[in-house]
């Protein structure tokens, strides 16, 4: 059955699907407004962590900051403030970089 942190994913992944079929023109500033996201995730969330902490954080602290981040880093491109987009995009990426994901799957503790 999946669990939160699965649907998260799904989520997730969903904005990166769409950055990937967006329109060259559009594509380059989404790229760069996730990749700003994903530099702020890596500065509130830190060194170590697990998808867990990621679902938390994404329960606990929302989106809302995503917005401000896309509009500061393309003003002129509304296109690029779509949050469920970059957003998730960003976060796709930065779990991927979960102490408990590997290989495309998420792992068990072994303790």
């Amino acid at each position: 059955m999946a669990d939160d942190f699965d649907l998260l994913m799904a989520l997730w992944e969903d904005g990166q699907r769409c950055i990937d079929q967006a329109a060259p023109e559009r594509r380059e500033a989404l790229e760069r407004v996730a990749s700003v996201i994903l530099v702020e995730l890596r500065r509130r969330i830190g060194g170590r962590f697990t998808t867990a902490d990621l679902a938390a954080y994404y329960r606990q602290a929302g989106t809302d900051w995503c917005l401000q981040v896309a509009t500061d880093t393309a003003p002129g491109t509304p296109e690029a403030w779509d949050v469920a987009t970059v957003a998730g995009a960003a976060f796709a990426r930065y779990a991927r970089a979960a102490a408990d994901w590997g290989g495309g799957v998420r792992h068990a503790d072994e303790d």
